[in-house]
């Protein structure tokens, strides 16, 4: 079997935990934070763990993670 290549998109956004659930980061955090009130970015700076649907494909995308 040869050697599986890693997305390195995916790498760079997701990391697994040592049950193999997929934790990721919150969207809208990076730019035009003015508008965005403070309650709303700080609860986007915690992790959060990717969907039970998406699993399989991300697990695929990072396979030596």
């Amino acid at each position: 079997m040869p050697k599986l290549k890693t997305h390195s998109g995916a790498k760079k956004r997701f990391n697994l935990t040592k049950n193999g659930k997929v934790k990721r980061a919150h969207a809208f955090k990076s730019h035009i934070l003015t508008k965005k009130d403070t309650k709303r970015t700080r609860r986007l700076r915690s992790t959060a763990y990717a969907d039970v649907t998406n699993l399989d494909t991300i697990k695929k995308m990072i396979p030596y993670k």
